[in-house]
């Protein structure tokens, strides 16, 4: 009972001190994540205050922040917009692989690391924050911008790229041959193919089944099809985040605006925490002596990343603040990257790939949603200078 009670007074203090930052970033009319992710680094292990959290309670809460982002930023587009929307970024999703994946391979070969261990820094440098970057375009009002559909659709061709780049890298490090590799490539794309074809073609008729008058049924049905959606995806070893996201998009505009306001606050609540168990992870104590690496790639990455939004903001006849903004919002690294960072720490493939991954996602982190917010103002200042 006294374990029970600690447990509840620390994560009542938690809530309380997220609501404080909270408070705090809106009236400074900042991003509350980059104090989120500074709040789990100062209480977690090695940090100046550390907290004895319920670990299983608090990554279990914060993998249902990631869902509910990525279901509720698929609530805002159909499956038709969906489709031509992957149809016309695709030349966009290239560039951002060759630009983005490069950086880390070519560093982890400089380190003398071995082939495997550079392939996984190259995918912790190529791929965004879908959860940062849906948090981000929510908190400044962007969701219905004209560059979005852009950054929608090179976020979606990046979680499908790492249906084919999760399952290989996982037969690789535990030693299996070439053809179990290419059954769990098909796995993953057979899944992804089934979600995606349902969500397009039966959207409509899903929606009608889940409607209902009271919002108590329709908040439990959602809830408990978006896990079940995610739940089968991660089990077939495709992301549980682009389940959760095609969920969204099946859903039709009339129960997207109600399950909208019903969720809201519930992913909000699991995103708050998904931010702080993320810098929980992160023991300040492995950061100072890989800090230099990390800054340098971070940069170099912020630059290949706001290319990559800028070019295809662009193409699509996004003016150019839009182009920027589009650059801004992919810069933050985030879930994917420390998934595929943890996946060679515990290979023990190399004792720096997990410290040099945790600073440079932790950089970027910060860095991202700082950079979207400010990147406009301060090309209209340099324009109206």
């Amino acid at each position: 009972m006294h374990n029970i009670s600690f447990v509840f007074i620390e994560l009542g203090i938690a809530i309380i001190g997220l609501a404080l930052l909270t408070r705090i970033a809106s009236r400074w009319g900042f991003s509350s994540i980059p104090f989120y992710l500074l709040a789990g680094l100062a209480f977690g292990n090695g940090g100046i205050l550390p907290l004895q959290f319920s670990e299983e309670f608090v990554q279990i809460g914060a993998e249902i922040g990631v869902l509910l982002l990525l279901f509720m930023l698929g609530l805002e587009y159909s499956g038709e917009e969906l489709s031509t929307n992957l149809k016309t970024g695709l030349p966009a999703g290239i560039l951002d692989f060759l630009l983005n994946f490069p950086p880390g391979l070519i560093m982890g070969f400089l380190l003398g690391w071995n082939p495997l261990a550079a392939i996984l820094l190259g995918g912790v440098t190529y791929i965004s924050s879908s959860g940062i970057i849906a948090k981000v375009l929510s908190e400044l009002g962007r969701l219905n911008n004209k560059e979005t559909p852009t950054i929608i659709s090179i976020l979606v061709i990046e979680d499908l790229a790492m249906a084919l780049y999760l399952p290989l890298i996982a037969v690789l490090l535990i030693g299996l041959g070439f053809a179990n590799a290419l059954i769990s490539i098909l796995i993953a794309l057979t899944t992804v193919s089934i979600v995606l074809f349902i969500a397009l073609r039966y959207g409509k008729r899903i929606s009608s089944l889940i409607s209902h008058k009271s919002d108590e049924v329709l908040l439990f049905t959602t809830l408990g099809l978006v896990l079940l959606v995610a739940g089968i995806a991660q089990s077939l070893q495709v992301s549980a985040a682009i389940g959760a996201f095609l969920v969204g998009i099946a859903m039709s505009d009339s129960i997207a605006k109600r399950t909208h306001k019903l969720l809201g606050p519930l992913r909000d609540l699991f995103a708050a925490i998904f931010f702080l168990f993320f810098g929980l992870q992160v023991d300040p104590a492995s950061l100072p002596p890989v800090l230099l690496l990390a800054v340098i790639l971070g940069v170099i990455t912020t630059l290949t990343k706001l290319f990559t939004g800028w070019w295809a903001a662009r193409r699509a006849d996004v003016d150019t603040a839009g182009a920027l903004r589009a650059g801004a919002a992919l810069v933050a690294r985030g879930e994917f990257s420390i998934v595929i960072a943890g996946l060679g720490v515990s290979a023990g493939l190399e004792p720096q790939l997990g410290a040099i991954s945790a600073a440079y996602v932790l950089f970027l982190a910060i860095l991202g949603p700082i950079l979207a917010r400010f990147i406009e103002p301060l090309f209209l200042r340099k324009q109206n200078g």
